[in-house]
């Protein structure tokens, strides 16, 4: 496993992604965008926010 997705926007995950990409992991992070702590957004290598027109109806 080289990339891993995490949907999550809780900073405490910063402290895992920071590791996993330490051993050479690619981290992204898909999460809503005012709940996700910038640490979190920081620490992975690529960020997609999850706007309202992903969601169901």
């Amino acid at each position: 496993m080289d990339e891993i997705i995490l949907v999550s926007g809780d900073g405490d995950f910063d402290i895992l992604v920071k590791a996993l990409r330490q051993k050479g992991k690619t981290v992204h992070v898909y999460s809503v965008e005012k709940l996700t702590a910038q640490s979190l957004i920081h620490a992975a290598n690529g960020y997609t926010p999850i706007t309202a027109d992903w969601l169901l109806n």
